[in-house]
């Protein structure tokens, strides 16, 4: 169990740093580009392992179409958002954005799945909301770094990824994980060819090696090892307990930009991060009756 509770931290310790390593890659190449380059690298990797780890698998047309949606929302609104939000506001406060993402899918789940929300999940989605007006609030204390715009943008990433989840109930063990990441990273890469295809000549500044790392880096972790290590992780940790871990993310993306990106925390920053923790725990904490 130890084993397992440590691929679910490292899954989102690895997702809250590429928030940095995403912020890097936005200011030097097109955003288009960027999402279009780390699906096809994905693809590159993930093909033979769904091969070599899940074998063949036949794909229903129904649920073709539906991993294709996810791909829109979850991979290429969501990191177009996330990705463009960056040029614009920091690192540091486009993860504790990212960290609304429980309570922008139980939100969701109300709106759409018609789903009763817990007394527990009102309060969650009423704290994200405070903790995002909290950030905002840094710009008009004069905080360097950030932006409202930027803080936006993220969070329209933020509604894409929260549309894949819920997506995701719709086709639940339909497909096995890898096939099913399979295929939306290569429905991901060829709705964003179009894009990224204008901007072919950026790909010479993938020279710089620093760059081509830090791309390597951000593919191969945020679309294969981090799905991985989260599923590993949730073979032996029930999906409520597993929910916690996403603390992780947020934390580790404050982390990485204080230290390796030299941005600031201020007093509103904290507070902003507080809230968002604060969320996150209760829109995930395994309540009664959910520890199975």
């Amino acid at each position: 169990m130890i084993l397992a509770y440590g691929q679910l931290a490292l899954a989102m310790i690895l997702v809250g740093a590429n928030v940095g390593v995403a912020k890097l890659l936005a200011d030097a190449l097109p955003i288009a580009m960027i999402a279009c380059l780390r699906c096809l690298l994905a693809v590159v990797v993930l093909w033979p392992l769904a091969r070599l780890i899940e074998g063949r698998v036949a794909v229903p047309g129904a649920v073709k179409h539906n991993l294709f949606l996810q791909a829109v929302f979850g991979t290429a609104i969501y990191n177009a958002g996330l990705l463009a939000g960056l040029r614009f506001t920091s690192a540091l406060e486009g993860g504790l954005v990212l960290a609304t993402l429980p309570a922008v899918v139980a939100l969701g789940s109300f709106l759409w799945l018609r789903e009763r929300l817990s007394a527990r999940q009102w309060l969650a989605a009423g704290l994200a909301g405070f903790g995002m007006a909290a950030i905002t609030l840094a710009r008009l204390g004069g905080g360097s770094g950030g932006s409202a715009l930027g803080n936006l943008l993220v969070f329209l990433g933020v509604c894409g990824e929260a549309i894949y989840v819920l997506l995701a109930r719709r086709v639940a063990g339909a497909v096995p994980v890898i096939t099913a990441s399979l295929w939306m990273q290569a429905f991901s890469a060829v709705f964003l060819l179009p894009f990224a295809a204008p901007g072919y000549a950026s790909v010479a500044a993938l020279a710089d090696p620093t760059l081509l790392a830090l791309l390597l880096f951000h593919s191969l972790t945020a679309s294969v090892l981090c799905l991985l290590l989260w599923y590993a992780g949730m073979k032996r940790v029930p999906a409520a307990t597993a929910g916690v871990f996403t603390a992780f993310l947020p934390a580790s993306a404050a982390v990485t930009a204080v230290l390796f990106l030299g941005e600031g925390f201020g007093l509103v920053h904290a507070a902003g991060f507080a809230l968002m923790m604060t969320s996150l725990l209760l829109a995930t904490w395994p309540g009664r009756g959910n520890s199975r």
